[in-house]
């Protein structure tokens, strides 16, 4: 899949308020400041999503629609971010819930864990939820940039093992938004189930 273009269509934070229609989604989830927006404006190749060194930035389910309306990108809030309240987390937390298992035109979930680090309990929790459902999953290991040659083995072989405990078989793919690593690969799951 090429990306030509990437627009910001909406914000919402209400079930009401999301689009309808025939177009496929691409989910993109992960804990806070995992580096989803910065993932989205690296496979646009442009800033479309908005991006900030705070976490916990996205508060919103941002929808991007790709290719002027192929199918849409959404950026969901992250999760685990500390500063908000416990109620409004559980309240993301419902609705996020809600999206991936009674959205018809959810095709994909991207979801993105930082390489660095094993996989957080919080990580391990929507690892879980996701194994419930039949939504095609693959798992984005970000900032690998930032780790060492025998770093990388060691945080797929990390993401392997607790895969292997949730009995989960999909894609694990390294990549980079600074080095543009993986973003082909990436695409081409996304075209394969979402295209």
């Amino acid at each position: 899949m090429q990306i030509e273009s990437i627009q910001f269509e909406k914000g919402v934070v209400d079930w009401d308020e999301m689009p309808f229609g025939p177009l496929p989604e691409v989910a993109f989830v992960g804990r806070s400041n995992v580096g989803k927006s910065s993932l989205l404006n690296a496979l646009a190749g442009e800033d479309a999503a908005r991006t900030s060194k705070k976490p916990g930035k996205t508060r919103e389910f941002n929808f991007y629609s790709v290719n002027g309306g192929q199918l849409y990108f959404v950026d969901l809030p992250g999760y685990g971010y500390a500063k908000t309240s416990k109620t409004e987390r559980e309240r993301w937390g419902q609705f996020i819930g809600e999206y991936v298992t009674e959205r018809p035109a959810l095709h994909l979930v991207v979801h993105l864990i930082d390489s660095r680090h094993p996989p957080s309990e919080q990580d391990e929790d929507v690892l879980g939820a996701l194994s419930e459902y039949e939504v095609p999953r693959a798992i984005a290991l970000t900032k690998v940039d930032k780790l060492s040659g025998n770093e990388r083995p060691q945080a797929e072989r990390r993401m392997s093992e607790v895969l292997e405990r949730f009995r989960m078989d999909v894609p694990v793919v390294l990549t980079s938004a600074e080095s543009g690593r993986g973003l082909r690969e990436l695409l081409d799951w996304v075209e394969t189930f979402a295209g």
